[in-house]
């Protein structure tokens, strides 16, 4: 093993799973199992055999994936005191669940020993020798998670130790610290993982941290600082309580600012698309402002900011985004001066004068709209449209000369209706549509005005609708913010409207998404 190489294992199937509100079908399983795989990660531990239906049907399915290179893992306990290894039900249920790696949990904090399990520190120790072994002789590899370790050392480090050394005894391949409980501190547990290097061998340490205190991932680069060389952590983060270590934020700090390497570094760039992959599967909302992959990871809204990163991006960007599949962004707002603007023009697909008079009254219709309180922050369509207007390359697609919208309750149902007529080259379109909502119907009636003229609308959609009160304590006269956000199966879109009317907010972000769709060139 190279002295900088880790591995890498990933427990996303199983301890990520433990985290409020994550679940994934077995295909999501599978699809997952086969993802990390392509990706590189070395061991994917797959969940409890026998505990459910799920991770049966699961560890079945998963014994015909044909994987290029990730281990799969089924993950169990140590024998039950006063039991033999191989008479134990558990022990043979993960044996029967056909995997290569046997991941193993056993106590190492006498407290548990004593209290949970109910027996002595003798039988605790037996339990975890006797254990791996037996696993070892049916032909696996067995990794030890030793759990609670570190509040086990802190109230009796030999002991904890003595845990460590029964599975190593065993033949257990890895001995993996677990800050359990999410409580440790940086330094004290960076010292305690020198420790067990100095006593084991960093290449048979690894560490397994959870974010109870916000410092997984720091604890994590932490462990492997000390010297150890297996990291255990989930994607995005996911798990129980506050979540694990998040090796989707490890990963590029070990390899890009730690010099270590793995397996998976060659595939870094492909960080970002594995981290959307996971919270498409668990049906999340990306996190933006997530490090390394979010979308405002490499983000800039200050004039200044953005035109030192124009000039160097190292001035403000600590890695390259690519690097890990992310790219650089401008945020035009009122702080935008005209090397932001002329960037994200740029960015947007198109060529800004920073010394012509556009960019002048760009600038100022810009702050003008911000003070109003529109925000292009997430609307980058109506942003590209208000440039496209600027330099006089904005086609009138259709001119609107009234709409119209009602909200009926019939028999005990509420239904809308709206009715639009548009101009479209050169004649008149009059539409009506019906929906549950006003701006359902509005959206209808639009695209259904369009499509006649524009049949490339027919693939467009709504997918999100967010509404923001600007002004609090006007009651129903508040200036309100409509943020829309859609898509044509293709790409994605957002667009914004500002008024004190929710329904003529609401028609200013329709009205820019379809002219946005409009805009972009025909596909074939």
């Amino acid at each position: 093993m190279h002295p900088n190489q880790v591995k890498i294992y990933d427990t996303t199937l199983r301890d990520g799973t433990q985290g409020e509100g994550i679940s994934f079908s077995v295909t999501d399983k599978l699809l997952i199992a086969e993802r990390l795989d392509d990706f590189g990660v070395d061991y994917i531990e797959g969940g409890f055999p026998g505990s459910n239906p799920r991770d049966i049907t699961f560890f079945a399915e998963a014994q015909k994936l044909k994987l290029k290179h990730a281990k799969l893992a089924a993950f169990g306990s140590t024998r039950r005191a006063g039991t033999k290894a191989a008479e134990d039900a558990q022990l043979r249920t993960l044996l029967e669940s056909g995997m290569p790696v046997m991941t193993l949990v056993g106590k190492t904090w006498d407290l548990h020993v004593t209290e949970i399990l109910r027996t002595n520190l003798a039988e605790n120790l037996a339990m975890i020798e006797d254990s791996v072994r037996f696993l070892v002789s049916q032909g696996r590899e067995v990794i030890y998670d030793a759990e609670h370790f570190f509040d086990g050392y802190r109230a009796d480090p030999d002991y904890a130790f003595q845990t460590l050394a029964a599975a190593l005894r065993g033949g257990a391949s890895n001995l993996t610290l677990c800050d359990t409980n999410g409580g440790s501190l940086v330094d004290d547990f960076q010292a305690i993982v020198a420790r067990a290097v100095a006593e084991f061998g960093g290449e048979n340490i690894g560490v397994h941290c959870h974010n109870d205190a916000g410092l997984g991932v720091a604890l994590t680069l932490a462990g492997v600082a000390a010297g150890g060389t297996l990291v255990q952590g989930t994607a995005n983060g996911y798990g129980e309580r506050t979540g694990n270590a998040n090796l989707i934020t490890v990963l590029p700090s070990l390899f890009l600012k730690m010099n270590r390497t793995a397996n998976c570094a060659a595939n870094l760039a492909g960080l970002r698309d594995l981290s959307l992959c996971f919270d498409e599967l668990a049906n999340l909302r990306p996190d933006t402002k997530a490090p390394y992959v979010g979308a405002s990871a490499f983000a800039h809204k200050g004039g200044l900011h953005a035109n030192a990163a124009q000039k160097v991006k190292s001035s403000y960007e600590h890695i390259d985004p690519a690097l890990v599949g992310n790219h650089t962004r401008v945020l035009v707002s009122d702080m935008a001066g005209r090397s932001s603007v002329a960037m994200k023009a740029r960015e947007l697909g198109m060529e800004l004068d920073e010394k012509g008079p556009e960019i002048v009254t760009l600038i100022e219709r810009l702050k003008e709209l911000e003070f109003q309180g529109y925000e292009f922050e997430a609307a980058d369509a109506s942003l590209k449209l208000l440039i496209a207007g600027a330099l006089d390359q904005l086609p009138s697609f259709f001119t609107l000369e009234s709409y119209r919208v009602m909200v009926e309750r019939h028999e005990g149902s509420l239904f809308a209706e709206a009715t639009v007529k548009l101009q479209v080259k050169g004649q008149t379109v009059h539409t009506v549509a019906e929906c549950t909502g006003p701006v359902g119907a509005l959206d209808k009636a639009l695209r259904l005005a369009l499509e006649g003229a524009y049949p490339e609308l027919k693939k467009m959609e709504l997918r999100d609708y967010k509404v923001r009160i600007l002004e609090s304590g006007l009651g129903a006269n508040s200036r309100t913010r409509v943020l829309i956000e859609s898509s044509d199966g293709d790409s994605i879109w957002g667009t914004v409207g500002v008024s004190d009317n929710i329904i003529q907010a609401s028609w200013q972000a329709l009205r820019d998404a379809v002219n946005y769709k409009l805009l972009q060139p025909a596909s074939d």
